[in-house]
């Protein structure tokens, strides 16, 4: 890459940040930072570089090979990052890994993200995208995350695709504290949402802004029955950063 090129990358997410980003109250100066730093146009797939900063979903096509999954829009990225309200301690679940691209703004905000992928294609494109660019607190693997992952609780966590209901196990992840953010509904009424546990059987939900996007992989299969929620189980110490 030539110098024109940068100087043309760094003028494009220059705008991204003013005309996209910022025009949706995205106004953290470490967020905005980090969306500076770390270079988008180094996590899409290559023949969409062109497209890294537009204001738009970008699909996941690995190696000739569709995943079905996309890289959401830059002003959404921003978005549920910042509502996550993360501090440099926090020890962040976000389920669906996707490009990485995500997971390598949150690490700039936090101590530690655990990140699942359930395509195992994209949990390789992730890793190598992560490596490339030197983000080392982001620890990547490949499963079924929509109800949860192990045991642990954690300060925060994202869930980068849509369900159609949040899993009382999901919720149970959160330390005391802890915020989740994540897209409720189905098609054509989708409603980001934070929710807080406020104690260890309490909760607090906050709707946060109206949007759309892709179920996340495997809740197209789950039951989503919560009439009668289990009992908390036992508080279990937060992750280990």
């Amino acid at each position: 890459m030539n110098v024109n090129d940068i100087a043309e990358s760094d003028r494009a997410r220059f705008n991204m940040v003013e005309q996209q980003i910022r025009t949706w109250n995205v106004h953290d100066q470490k967020l905005l930072q980090a969306i500076f730093d770390m270079p988008r146009e180094r996590f899409v797939p290559p023949h969409l570089s062109a497209l890294a900063f537009a204001d738009t979903e970008l699909p996941l096509v690995i190696d000739g090979v569709d995943t079905r999954e996309s890289m959401l829009s830059p002003k959404v990225e921003a978005k549920l990052a910042a509502e996550l309200h993360l501090t440099p301690t926090d020890c962040v679940l976000e389920i669906g890994t996707g490009s990485g691209y995500q997971a390598a703004l949150l690490a700039r905000l936090c101590q530690q993200v655990t990140s699942i992928e359930y395509e195992s294609r994209l949990s390789a494109f992730a890793k190598a995208n992560l490596a490339r660019n030197q983000v080392a607190n982001v620890t990547v693997e490949t499963g079924d995350a929509h109800a949860g992952w192990g045991t642990a609780e954690y300060d925060a966590i994202l869930v980068t695709g849509s369900v159609p209901a949040v899993p009382d196990s999901l919720k149970y992840q959160l330390a005391v504290g802890g915020r989740l953010v994540v897209i409720v509904g189905r098609s054509p009424i989708m409603t980001a949402c934070r929710i807080t546990r406020t104690s260890a059987a309490n909760f607090e939900t906050t709707q946060l802004f109206d949007t759309y996007v892709k179920p996340l992989r495997g809740t197209s299969r789950s039951r989503f029955k919560f009439e009668n929620p289990p009992e908390p189980p036992a508080i279990k110490q937060a992750a280990n950063c």
